[in-house]
């Protein structure tokens, strides 16, 4: 494993230099043997020095520990200083294809970011991360992974004693808009054109000699959150806390807190229990984008333009654009889950109503979907009409869509084959991770943990063995809250 660490070579300002805090008596719980094999790690390693690699009590050569420095809104509220408060970045890997990725390590003790807290993470949500973030990137959808993960030996103090816990966290980089933001807020420029041309070089290198690269930046940048906001909305994903510090500028999905999926369709819905008023709740989602990309907007503008009325006008105008795009977007997704053609009025309006029909009915989001996809294969619709609880609307609406597949000329089979690669069978069901979560805690039992990444690491196949797992919950596993594990 070759480490880079480009990212050391900024000035001082943009990390600190800092090594993982020791921990007491780390244990292995899973070590992701296709990634690793991917980025060139020795598949000889054994599980004890596995262990103490993932832990940080063995620091690899050529690592280069460093946590970083950012800014950021949380829920609407700039904070001027937060950076890795339980995170340090051990370098950059160099795989055998060439490409370049940051290494982690998450929950691995204090730093001058931690503003008092531990620096730690219970072990809950280490697991819920990866098996979120593994479940994330079989969907499709671009999101930082899990390489490894394990336990400390030592409590971690919240509102009650928790076992600890470590993730290995691969990304294609840790920079994020709040990142940006800290510099800008400084005045600092001179740190916001390095920060902004270390970005250009190492991401998006075809912008190095464009007329405006900065513009061009912020919209890379803004499409990259499109097409990963819409791919959340085709699945139901509801990150929890969209704040800009969370806010990846490579388009990944990053920080896996308090997130959650969907199971009755709902717009409103929310899991997180610190966003008490619904700002990020699922249908927000789309709407956050945009004002995470304002925000990023707002951070680049001396760079766009020496005459701030000139930059304005030109950094409005990305935003301006950026709803229809979306809005575009998701209905592209959206639509290809139904095998409709998304520019036509006709289809975004059966899409429409039949979410209406899902709200009225408390229809389960990746099941209605999943069934519907059944039935152009020719099968009954019966499993899809339990997804309702009154079946006339819904009776109407597949007479209505029939006719819509006819008119479009669509072909069946490709219809099928398209449908079946947007609609899951499975997905990590909140009540399955929070059962994996209590099985870990409580008894140190990962076997659930195991299970549930062998099923989702093929989410958009049948797996009959595993038939419980594609069901929603009961009334009493309902799962209401999840928390950040701060």
């Amino acid at each position: 494993m070759l480490f880079d660490n480009s990212y050391q070579n900024l000035p001082q300002d943009f990390f600190e230099r800092i090594n993982p805090v020791p921990v007491k008596d780390p244990q292995l719980i899973i070590f992701n043997n296709d990634l690793g094999r991917s980025l060139g790690i020795d598949q000889k390693i054994n599980k004890k020095e596995l262990a103490n690699i993932f832990s940080g009590n063995e620091i690899l050569k050529g690592s280069s520990p460093i946590a970083l420095a950012y800014a950021g809104h949380q829920f609407g509220n700039f904070v001027n200083q937060l950076g890795d408060g339980r995170a340090v970045l051990l370098g950059e890997v160099s795989t055998p294809n060439q490409e370049r990725f940051d290494m982690q390590l998450k929950g691995s003790g204090q730093t001058r970011f931690s503003r008092q807290g531990d620096g730690r993470s219970p072990l809950g949500p280490v697991i819920r991360e990866y098996v979120v973030s593994e479940a994330m990137n079989a969907l499709g959808i671009p999101s930082t992974r899990s390489l490894a993960a394990v336990t400390t030996g030592e409590k971690v103090f919240r509102e009650v004693i928790l076992p600890g816990g470590i993730l290995t966290r691969i990304a294609k980089s840790h920079i994020r808009v709040g990142t940006f933001e800290y510099f800008a807020t400084q005045k600092n420029t001179e740190n916001l054109k390095t920060l902004a041309d270390y970005t250009i070089k190492r991401h998006f290198l075809s912008l190095k000699d464009v007329a405006n690269p900065y513009l061009s930046l912020l919209e890379i940048v803004s499409e990259r959150q499109i097409e990963l906001i819409s791919k959340w909305m085709g699945v139901g994903f509801i990150h929890g806390v969209m704040n800009t510090d969370n806010t990846s500028i490579v388009g990944e999905t990053i920080d896996y807190g308090p997130c959650a999926f969907m199971d009755e369709y709902n717009p409103s819905t929310v899991f997180s229990s610190i966003d008490a008023h619904g700002r990020y709740a699922f249908g927000n989602q789309p709407l956050i984008a945009q004002w995470n990309m304002a925000c990023f907007a707002n951070s680049l503008l001396g760079l766009i333009d020496k005459d701030t009325e000139k930059a304005t006008s030109k950094a409005q105008k990305v935003i301006n654009n950026f709803p229809n795009k979306m809005s575009e977007a998701v209905m592209s997704v959206m639509c290809k889950k139904i095998g409709l053609d998304s520019t036509k009025t006709n289809s975004q309006e059966a899409l429409t109503k039949l979410l209406r029909i899902m709200l009225d009915n408390k229809s389960d989001y990746t099941l209605t979907f999943r069934y519907l996809s059944e039935i152009i294969k020719g099968k009954r619709d019966s499993l899809f009409k339990q997804q309702f609880l009154e079946h006339n609307q819904i009776s109407n609406w597949l007479k209505e869509w029939k006719e819509l597949i006819k008119d479009q000329n669509l072909a069946k089979k490709e219809i099928a084959l398209s449908m079946e690669s947007s609609n899951p069978v499975f997905i990590p069901r909140n009540h399955l991770v929070e059962r994996a979560i209590e099985a870990a805690v409580e008894n140190n039992d990962f076997s659930e943990m195991k299970t549930l990444l062998t099923i989702l690491s093929k989410p958009y196949e049948e797996q009959s063995k595993y038939g419980e797992y594609m069901k929603p919950p009961k009334p009493l596993e309902v799962v209401h809250q999840t928390f950040c594990g701060t």
